[in-house]
């Protein structure tokens, strides 16, 4: 039987663990910065982490003799190119959607709205020949309906800032799926920084064109900025690529998903806020559809002959 993959799973759960706790950091610099000024920020501040991160790992390739790089052929490095551009793209659009959403609905409807793309990824896998076993949509509606009483209870009307979320979770499912295409043809550190570099160079153009600049509101918002910068974009999001590299992308957008859950959580340890009885039940939901999610199949062809003799 083969061993359970832990490194992927435990990879994605420690970036969503971050994006959840990062949600009251970006709501706090929303507060004296707008969402593009932000990702411009943050994104750039990303780019910049990885750098000697880079540096250290090809370092440590040549002097190992490792075959580490894969982008030693023109063509090679053409196609990281291509996907830093493609994967910046995806996520300069989502990431700022998100932003702008987050200041027209309340946080458990963008949670929930956002969640959305659990669903899109694999439907939309299908048109690329990605099949998903049964336990995985199982997975799936069990997320959903944890999310449900998570986020929605008591909310209904849909409001301009839940239409930008939602294109914020179609917009994510072009990114996960661009990811995992990229992943295991590239530098997977390289590509994360690349993606940031065009997410925050796009982001600061629309920036300069749509709102001010005051560099004290920026210094005003210094912890939320270096937060988001960091742990969100440096680390999270290399972590998701890294986590995505020969993963079956579907289980991979579910164990993100748990983002929301552990934004639950922050406002618990952090703010001291208690979970409602709906709140406590979408959690349980949720990591049920998770741990359903990551039983490998073999274990149920060996419980079916072994029944079957």
């Amino acid at each position: 039987m083969k061993k359970m993959n832990l490194k992927n799973p435990v990879l994605l759960t420690i970036a969503a663990a971050i994006w959840g706790f990062a949600f009251a950091a970006q709501s706090t610099a929303m507060d004296y910065i707008g969402p593009f000024t932000l990702n411009c920020i943050r994104n750039i501040i990303g780019a910049a982490v990885l750098v000697p991160v880079i540096f250290v790992m090809g370092r440590y390739e040549k002097n190992h003799g490792e075959d580490g790089g894969k982008e030693k052929t023109l063509e090679d490095k053409r196609l990281l190119l291509t996907g830093g551009l493609c994967c910046g793209l995806f996520l300069f659009v989502a990431t700022n959607l998100q932003q702008l959403g987050i200041k027209y609905t309340t946080v458990g409807k963008a949670g929930f709205i956002t969640a959305v793309y659990i669903v899109l990824v694999p439907v939309a896998g299908l048109f690329f020949k990605k099949k998903c076993g049964l336990t995985v949509w199982i997975s799936v509606g069990l997320a959903l309906v944890g999310f449900y009483f998570l986020t929605m209870i008591g909310e209904s009307s849909f409001s301009k800032g839940d239409i930008y979320v939602l294109f914020c979770a179609l917009v994510f499912t072009g990114h996960i799926l661009c990811v995992d295409y990229f992943s295991p043809k590239v530098n997977c550190v390289k590509l994360s920084c690349l993606q940031f570099l065009v997410c925050g160079i796009l982001s600061g153009v629309i920036m300069l064109c749509r709102e001010s600049l005051v560099p004290t509101n920026i210094l005003m918002a210094w912890a939320p900025i270096l937060y988001t910068g960091v742990l969100s974009c440096g680390v999270a999001y290399t972590f998701q690529i890294l986590g995505q590299k020969n993963y079956n992308p579907s289980v991979a957008a579910l164990i993100m998903s748990l983002e929301s859950v552990f934004s639950v959580l922050g406002g618990w340890l952090i703010k001291h806020e208690t979970l409602s009885g709906s709140e406590a039940a979408g959690c349980v939901l949720i990591f049920a559809g998770i741990i359903l999610s990551q039983i490998p199949k073999e274990w149920y062809h060996g419980k079916k002959r072994e029944h079957r003799s």
